[in-house]
């Protein structure tokens, strides 16, 4: 895939590429594409990336200068994915902070709060994990049940919190916690960072088909942060947490999309070398998998011109997940279909090839960051207008 931003930003886009090219050798060129949003594997060298990133001042780069970015645009930003996306290097072990809470600072935080937390984001001292979902409450984040209660100048939160990515890592929580205890749903709500090296916080890591374990689930009682510690308004964390998702779904499809290309044509190489393309029932299952990519860059791009010309994005920025992972899914199913009894076979201590990873690890893309059934529901209502869903 190549794209042309225009000489507006040919410049920029030409010293990320010499960067890169100086940059990703060794160790981190062995483990070119390592990793990704549920993938924690070779997690010591994608940290030690990140710190060679944060070097070179590539964290951040639309962020403040005050709070150690470089203060770019837009544009810029989206530049620096696509050719990071471009020249497939390791998926940052930062990703929560840098994609999802340093955007919500710089959204909703205080400056105190910008001041002391972004610019250890960016030089990478202190990982970030996200407190959301919980037993009861995964895409329906309303039900949740994990306490705060204000005690003088702190907060003590009791609950638990469970599927958080990267969280055995995790110095710090960004926690939705019900601090009205007489409030329901949407209401009483707030999103409190939390630190996890204190007594009261317990780590617990989740194993996933791939043998990795990248999740974890929080014990927290009785927990204590500082009463400066809430990130929007006391009993506003909803809006705070949407407009998290929000920035959580803008533009962080385009890496994947470029994955799932790759994944495409070396499903066509492996049809070719299985002469799977002799069969016409096949041949077009993988055609209609290399549409299915095609039509997710399309969907990019069209969401990416709608950003960078300043417009609210279209109905297509709202249905690109649900395609993605389920397309996604299926590309996976044909690729283990077509690589035959040795798609069964792993290596030594469960070993895992990278189609067989991708294959696992995309059983999940249906359910995290908003389930399939929660994502019809939402296009259902409020793109298609329909009815909502009765509530008990």
């Amino acid at each position: 895939m190549e794209l042309d931003f225009g000489p507006a930003v040919r410049d920029f886009r030409d010293e990320v590429r010499d960067w890169l090219a100086d940059h990703l050798v060794g160790e981190f060129a062995e483990h070119r594409g390592v990793g990704g949003p549920t993938d924690g594997e070779a997690w010591e060298v994608r940290l030690a990336w990140d710190r060679e990133l944060s070097a070179g001042r590539w964290l951040g780069v639309g962020w403040p200068q005050e709070y150690g970015g470089r203060g770019l645009g837009l544009l810029e930003e989206i530049v620096f994915e696509y050719e990071y996306a471009r020249a497939n290097a390791p998926y940052r072990a930062t990703v929560n902070a840098l994609d999802l809470l340093g955007p919500m600072l710089l959204q909703v935080g205080s400056e105190a709060q910008r001041k002391r937390f972004l610019p250890p984001i960016l030089a990478v001292e202190e990982l970030w994990g996200q407190g959301f979902s919980e037993p009861g409450a995964g895409s329906d984040l309303a039900s949740v049940r994990t306490r705060a209660e204000r005690d003088g100048d702190e907060w003590v939160v009791s609950g638990q919190k469970v599927w958080t990515s990267f969280g055995i890592h995790a110095d710090w929580l960004y926690a939705l916690t019900r601090t009205d205890p007489d409030s329901v749903r949407h209401k009483g709500l707030t999103l409190l960072l939390l630190p996890t090296g204190q007594p009261g916080v317990e780590i617990r890591p989740i194993r996933n088909l791939a043998g990795q374990d990248e999740f974890a689930e929080v014990f927290l009682s009785d927990a204590r942060t500082g009463a400066d510690m809430v990130v929007g308004e006391v009993g506003q964390g909803w809006r705070t947490a949407m407009a998290t998702l929000g920035i959580e779904r803008g533009t962080t499809l385009l890496p994947q999309q470029l994955t799932f290309e790759r994944e495409a044509e070396a499903l066509i190489d492996l049809a070719r070398a299985r002469g799977a393309l002799d069969d016409p029932m096949l041949r077009r299952r993988i055609v209609d998998a290399w549409i299915s990519v095609r039509i997710m860059r399309t969907t990019n791009l069209r969401t990416l011109a709608e950003l960078t010309a300043g417009r609210t994005p279209g109905a297509q920025s709202v249905t690109a997940k649900l395609y993605a992972s389920t397309r996604h899914q299926q590309l996976g199913d044909l690729a283990m279909e077509l690589a035959g009894p040795a798609a069964q076979i792993v290596g030594e201590d469960y070993g895992l090839n990278t189609r067989q990873r991708s294959f696992l690890l995309s059983l999940a893309e249906t359910i995290y960051g908003g389930s399939s059934e929660i994502q019809r529901n939402i296009i259902g209502e409020q793109l298609l207008g329909l009815p909502k869903e009765p509530r008990p």
